[in-house]
């Protein structure tokens, strides 16, 4: 009679990593610490508790995404074309994965056209909006956005051609009736007269508390205009901006007006590189001066 050999032993499972025993909310805690890009491209790959999370919406409330950092990680092994297509797809995945319940959203170096209607169509919660560095074929597709953006309440827009002209200004002030914040900054672009700018902006923005403005040629009326038009505004900075005189009455209004003051004058007499300047800096309030 034949004896059945005994089944062979079977091997023990491998131990779970540690990381994968962490609580989930800590977890999402240490992986918002890295940057979105990272997160899209690596972080979800590690294991599938990871990947589990890194697809839970409440990681994608703020958005924080930017090209150059992107460019930095592929440096040794870069394809301009090839990684602008990729960087799209992270902007999709991030947005996909946030369900539409996205509230802040920061996008830094991309073509951001070729995202404004991804964006808006999934924009309901959207509350902050911020563009740095990259150009758009034309103001209408931002414009036309943000028309969308119903509940903002913070916009940024930094170095980001074309210039909005007076029609631009106006349409957003209607469009974003609750909005509290804004940022307008035309450096390394030739300075225009912002003077017309500046009365839209007192006229359909009334709800400002904080305001920037770099690199605009105003006159004091303009800056009277804002003021008279915004009277819940709390900050204010003006850097590089010529065309304004501080020194007298139009001063005074401001600091008795405005808690946080900063105000960063052009020179027109100094040639030196702008990163050299010393500026005579009228300022009120908690702001740091240069």
């Amino acid at each position: 009679m034949t004896q059945s050999r005994p089944p062979a032993p079977t091997a023990a499972p491998p131990p779970s990593q540690p990381w994968t025993e962490l609580p989930d909310d800590l977890t999402a805690n240490i992986l918002k610490r890295l940057d979105d890009e990272e997160i899209v491209e690596c972080a979800q790959l590690v294991c599938s508790s990871w990947r589990r999370i890194c697809k839970n919406p409440s990681m994608w409330l703020l958005i924080d995404l930017d090209f150059r950092r992107h460019e930095l990680r592929k440096f040794a092994n870069f394809h301009f074309n090839r990684e602008v297509e990729n960087f799209k797809n992270i902007c999709h995945c991030a947005l996909d994965r946030s369900q539409g319940k996205f509230v802040d959203l920061k996008i830094a170096a991309y073509r951001v056209d070729v995202l404004l209607n991804y964006i808006a169509d999934r924009s309901s919660h959207l509350q902050r909006l911020e563009f740095i560095e990259y150009n758009f074929p034309t103001s209408r597709d931002l414009i036309l956005a943000i028309r969308k953006f119903a509940q903002l309440e913070e916009l940024h827009i930094t170095k980001t051609p074309p210039l909005l002209d007076l029609v631009d200004f106006e349409c957003i002030g209607i469009s974003s009736p609750a909005l509290k914040s804004f940022t307008y900054d035309n450096r390394c672009f030739s300075f225009t007269d912002f003077s017309e700018h500046a009365v839209a902006i007192g006229k359909t923005m009334p709800n400002l508390h904080h305001l920037r403005l770099c690199y605009q040629w105003m006159g004091n009326n303009a800056l009277e205009a804002i003021l008279d038009g915004c009277p819940c505004l709390e900050s204010l900075e003006l850097e590089q901006c010529p065309g304004l005189d501080l020194q007298g009455s139009l001063g005074k209004r401001c600091s008795d007006q405005i808690k946080d003051l900063k105000f960063n004058p052009f020179n027109w007499d100094d040639d030196s590189d702008s990163s050299d300047l010393e500026h005579e800096t009228f300022y009120h309030g908690d702001y740091d001066i240069y």
